[in-house]
């Protein structure tokens, strides 16, 4: 693996070498852990496919999906353990769309004490408030901490799974977390361009939903990231393994393998 290294306030590490600090994080640090994906930096780690992050930082701790499928949760509990993340020090979970709760309830019974951010409507309303959890749903682009934001819960034309990507305002610039990008990826930066005007793309990460589209379209989202101006781009998951090694090849040093056990310092 090539661990991209001297990148301006974006650290890399192995989860095996240097694990993230349990609990808030100093002012102005933000941490995120890959501790599920289908692609691993870390063979000690389990990745059963689907994805989850955790996102650090002073103000609050966020759990950004939990996995895909009904055996998600003890691999998410597990990579969690062995990457020094107590599920206790979580404070919200965000829930990208219905493909990637597979973990949440087993999540709950360690942690109740949380509020459980969705798009859209909300089927799983009985069962998250059964444990305790707070519900949040959010249909539009919302601030649901300091410095962090939901795009809200939107589709597009061609797909119908309703779906909320991350957003993280860090001293360097966006930070966009997405679950799969059902809405297309270029209407997900465009919707965050939209609502933080004169904020500049610093990172951009997580599912693409590109794996079954022709290369040239891959091509030319790659093309649209460019000139939106995207300084780093982080893809995993479902983004398929052909877009990954074009993106590579575009942002050279820019480029960040992503995969469980990749830890980035903000």
């Amino acid at each position: 693996m090539n661990i991209r290294l001297g990148i301006p306030l974006v650290v890399l590490t192995l989860a095996a070498s240097i694990v993230c600090a349990s609990g808030k994080l100093e002012t102005g640090e933000t941490t995120i852990s890959i501790v599920l994906d289908r692609y691993s930096v870390n063979p000690e780690l389990e990745r059963p496919g689907g994805f989850s992050c955790v996102i650090q930082m002073p103000v609050a701790n966020i759990l950004f999906d939990t996995g895909y499928g009904s055996s998600a949760g003890k691999f998410l509990l597990s990579n969690m353990e062995k990457m020094n993340i107590d599920p206790l020090d979580i404070d919200i979970v965000v829930i990208s769309h219905s493909h990637l709760k597979g973990g949440l309830m087993d999540f709950l019974e360690r942690n109740p004490n949380v509020t459980v951010c969705y798009p859209g409507a909300c089927r799983e309303e009985a069962m998250v408030e059964n444990y305790g959890a707070k519900l949040r749903e959010l249909d539009k682009f919302t601030k649901i901490a300091k410095h962090v934001y939901s795009t809200g819960g939107f589709k597009s034309e061609t797909d119908p799974n309703i779906e909320q990507s991350l957003v993280i305002d860090t001293e360097a610039g966006l930070v966009v977390v997405c679950g799969c990008a059902h809405p297309g990826i270029i209407n997900v930066l465009e919707r965050v361009m939209a609502s933080l005007p004169n904020k500049n793309l610093h990172l951009v990460m997580g599912g693409f939903h590109l794996e079954s589209m022709t290369l040239e379209r891959q091509e030319q989202i790659l093309q649209r990231f460019i000139e939106l101006g995207v300084d780093r781009v982080s893809p995993c998951s479902c983004s398929g393994g052909r877009f990954r090694e074009i993106a590579e090849q575009e942002f050279e040093d820019n480029y960040i393998e992503c995969g469980v056990g990749l830890i980035i310092r903000i």
